[in-house]
């Protein structure tokens, strides 16, 4: 088991390290859940397309191929900001 010492270090210093480090945690969890949150954006056509930087007519093309999956009212096409990014895939080399 390793083991800490605290030389010339007061209880108070301590306690002061301990809760600097406690709300660094906290400030990174609660961005990372804005972020997973921020990901549920429904994306219109061209904001997808911006967003992959691809043409309309790619995106078009992996609609019908089912690469993406897209979400429609009437002749309006959204897609889910979080599912493009599940949708890409790393490149082996």
């Amino acid at each position: 088991m390793d083991t800490v010492q605290f030389i010339q270090t007061t209880p108070q210093q301590l306690a002061d390290l301990i809760t600097d480090g406690v709300k660094i945690q906290l400030q990174e969890l609660k961005k990372n859940l804005d972020s997973q949150n921020a990901n549920d954006d429904l994306l219109t056509r061209e904001e997808a397309c911006k967003f992959l930087s691809i043409n309309s007519s790619t995106l078009w093309a992996w609609s019908n191929k089912c690469k993406v999956k897209t979400y429609g009212i009437g002749n309006r096409r959204y897609y889910k900001r979080s599912e493009l990014l599940e949708c890409l895939k790393p490149v082996k080399k």
